[in-house]
Order: structure tokens, then sequence, then C-alpha cells
């Protein structure tokens, strides 16, 4: 399904993603389309997505080792989701480039912390803007230096360089193609040529860019996730030079990564399938394959322009609102359709749950994963992070910091920002509660007390704070 230039600019959906429009229950008991503006954590299915896996599940079967029909229509399959991925993400001529197809972009980037081989002592250039899945894995391996940034959470190629330039080199430059908190975009292409420039090799999280703008061609690594392309069915994609799997030991070892086994001596096979131990999950496959084709349908000019039109008309909604304040950068910058920001006088979670329980907008609500950024952007001193820091050893979330993020995606209208804004500005001008809220000290999380008709119960015990990560 493609769009035309008047839908994006009326602010329609691009597509109707599966779910689109599903009612909830509201704490007055009205019901409503639900608003679903939690597109940077995970997005709903493509209808096409969906379809294609419905298609494709009566002929599954193991792939790569198997002789009957259905295997070897499966191994077709996957290894045209393999060759889709490697071309969504390097264009008509990848090279010498595989697609390794793993769970997600947190393994991928595992998987490329392993395979590189790094000793203690080797660097890992990196920034503070990083989602948690571009920091902890390379401090499990090796030494970190940071690159910073400003208050409004940017940074410039001239704190890039002096990364770069530190003694000693650093082994590798590993940086987000769009911050998953402010949705801002470094500039990579730029940012490549001074790492190679320097001989230094690029690893880029493009988790939370894949979805909204092509991949550029400069990182030598690329990660992305289906779950937040529309393809919500476990898979991902680590993509990079053949040459860094051809030798030494995969990240998982065990069947169909090998070709001959003995009792003391193991003969690996060649990559990517080295790197793919096991079954593979071909059902995520095939949706990132139609996940890939119908975003080449739609096309980057019209995403880009749907998602622009929403994007100014959320982050100027909100500036516009008393008590709110927007993180982040200026609104003149170019960034992903998002916004996160905090209301005075009221908790993250507090307001988080609120916009669900009382209007029926999803949104996220904690540090998104992505703790050292918003630590920054929020301003907070060394004894505040202090503070909440001995609060949770103690098994107490309650205080941890956060903002709200309200995100968009192709499927996002202009009634979806327009409902967020009222809400925000009937809250922010201090709303009263229809409902009493408790905060659980386990998770630091919000809900309503007593049985809301039609909300959703969880055990305490069972619950994840969105405020971790």
């Amino acid at each position: 399904m493609s769009a035309s230039p008047h839908d994006a600019a009326a602010g329609q959906p691009l597509v109707e993603l599966v779910g689109s429009g599903t009612p909830v229950t509201c704490a007055d008991g009205r019901i409503v389309a639900y608003h679903d503006l939690d597109c940077a954590a995970s997005t709903p299915s493509l209808p096409a997505v969906y379809r294609a896996v419905r298609e494709f599940v009566p002929w599954y079967s193991s792939v790569h080792r198997g002789a009957g029909f259905k295997s070897q229509v499966s191994t077709a399959a996957y290894e045209h989701a393999r060759a889709s991925l490697l071309s969504f993400a390097r264009g008509t001529d990848p090279g010498d480039d595989v697609a390794i197809i793993c769970r997600n972009t947190t393994e991928a980037i595992n998987h490329l912390a392993y395979r590189l081989e790094l000793r203690p002592g080797d660097v890992v250039a990196t920034t503070v803007a990083e989602h948690h899945a571009n920091l902890l894995p390379w401090a499990r391996i090796a030494q970190r230096r940071w690159i910073e940034c400003e208050s409004d959470g940017t940074f410039g190629l001239d704190a890039v360089t002096d990364a770069l330039e530190s003694s000693p080199r650093p082994r590798l430059l590993a940086i987000t193609g769009a911050s998953n908190v402010t949705g801002w975009m470094p500039p990579v292409t730029s940012i490549c040529e001074l790492a190679h420039d320097r001989g230094v090799p690029v690893a880029m999280d493009a988790a939370q860019l894949a979805p909204h703008r092509p991949i550029p061609p400069g990182p030598d690594f690329v990660a992305f996730s289906g779950h937040k392309m529309y393809a919500p069915f476990g898979a991902g994609t680590l993509i990079g030079p053949r040459s860094a799997f051809a030798e030494g030991d995969p990240f998982l070892a065990g069947g169909g990564a090998v070709d001959l086994v003995s009792t003391d001596e193991v003969i690996w096979t060649e990559p990517p399938d080295r790197e793919e131990a096991g079954s593979p999950n071909v059902i995520g496959a095939i949706a990132l394959d139609a996940a890939v084709a119908q975003l080449g349908r739609i096309g980057w000019d019209a995403m880009v322009s749907h998602e622009a039109v929403l994007g100014r008309r959320l982050r100027t909604g909100l500036a516009a609102i008393d008590g709110v304040r927007l993180l982040g950068p200026d609104l003149q910058t170019d960034v992903l359709a998002m916004a996160t920001f905090t209301v005075e006088g009221m908790h993250h979670a507090l307001l988080a749950c609120r916009l669900a329980v009382e209007f029926g907008v999803g949104v996220r609500h904690g540090c998104f994963c992505a703790h050292p950024y918003l630590m920054r952007l929020l301003g907070l001193s060394a004894a505040e992070i202090a503070q909440a820091r001995n609060e949770v050893l103690a098994g107490d979330r309650r205080n941890i910091p956060g903002a709200v993020r309200a995100s968009c995606g192709i499927g996002t209208s202009s009634d979806d920002i327009d409902a967020l804004l009222e809400a925000v500005r009937e809250l922010a001008a201090g709303l009263p509660p229809p409902l009493s809220y408790e905060q659980h000290a386990l998770t630091g999380d919000f809900s309503p007390v007593g049985q809301v008709p039609g909300w959703p119960q969880i055990p305490e015990h069972a619950a994840a704070a969105c405020t971790k990560g």
C-alpha cells in the first residue's frame, strides 16, 4: 500500500497496522480506540507481514538439512530473507558482506562483541547516548571510551575525533544511528569517514533508525530488529564483512554451524551458517523479509514525509503546554517522530499510567534502556543519581528518575497525536484523577487501586518495571 502526499500532509496513517483502532476500556467506562504512541519500543505488524507468515506456516519445515519438499521451500524462503536484509542495509551491491539472522539487535551486538575477539586492554569508543544494547556488551570484554553529549543530548564531530585520536587507538567505534530517547540522528556518514581515516571500524546500532530512514552505507557492521520494523516475530540481523566471521569459534556452538565433528575436532562451516547454530527462527525471517519488501513499496519519501508532519505536531504541541519540559534538541533540529518529556510535579510513571487508564493513550516511561543518556538530559546531579542508586540497591524503585516518551510510525495518525496533547494538557493543568492510584516499590510503576472493568491485572511479583532496563 502506498500513500499520496495529501495523505501524509493530512496526518492519516500510511498503513492501517494489525490491531489499529483496537477498543480499550478507560477508567470512566468509556470504550475508545487505542492510541498507540509507543512505536519506538515495538511496532504492530504490517498486514502484509501477517499475511506472509500465515501463508508460509503450512510450508514450514527445517532449513538447510532436509531433502523433503517443504524443507526445500523453507530453505529457499529463508535464504531469500537473508538476501533481502542484505539489500535493505547495503543496497544493490552488498560486496562480501553477510547477513546473520538472530533474535534482535541486542543479540546481534553481543554476537559481534564476541566475534571481534576483543581483549580486556582493548578500547571501544562509544557514546553516552547509546541504548544499553550498545553499551553493556562492550563492557564485558574491553574498555570503553566515552563520547560525551551536550545538555541537549547531541555531540559534534570534534568530540568523536578526540575519542578516535586518544591513545590507545580504539579497536572499534560503536554508535547509534538514531537515539531511542530523543530521536536525534548523529551525522553517521561523517563520523564513519573520521573513523575510517584513522583505521577504526564502525558498528552501528540501527534498531531505531532502520524503520524510519535509509541505513547509511558507512558503518562496517549494522544491527537491527524486526520488532521495531512492523515484523514482531522474533528475528533481527547482524550485517558485516564475511572476513569478520571466517575464522575462530562462532558465538553459538551447535548443529548447523559445522562441516564435520569428531570426538576431538570441529571443522566449522563457512559464514553465515557458521554463526547460526541450531534451528533458526524461519518464521521471523519470513516476517522480516515481508516487512522490508512492504517498506520498499511504501517508499522512504512517503514515510519520512508522513513522520515529519507527525513529529512537528507532537513536539511543538508538547512544547506549548505549560509545565511540560521537552528533552533533547531544539524544535529546529531534524529528529525522528518522537518526543520525550516530563510534566512538572508529576511522577513519570503516574503520568504514563493516567494517560493509559484515563485516555487510552499508550506511551513508554522510565529510562528507555539508556540510563546514562537520560540522566544527562534530565540534568541530574551526582548526589541525585547516588540517592536513586542507593534506593534501588535497597529494593525500592519508586524514585528511579525518568520521563515519558511518545513515538510515532507509519500507522500513527494526527488523531493519535491530538489525543495525547489534549490528555497531557489536562493533566498538566491539574485534572483530578477519577480514581486512586498506588505505586509499587518493587517496580516503581503505578496502577489503579481496585478493579477497573476491562483493565488487565498483573500480579506484582510478575510485573516488570518500565523504569528498569
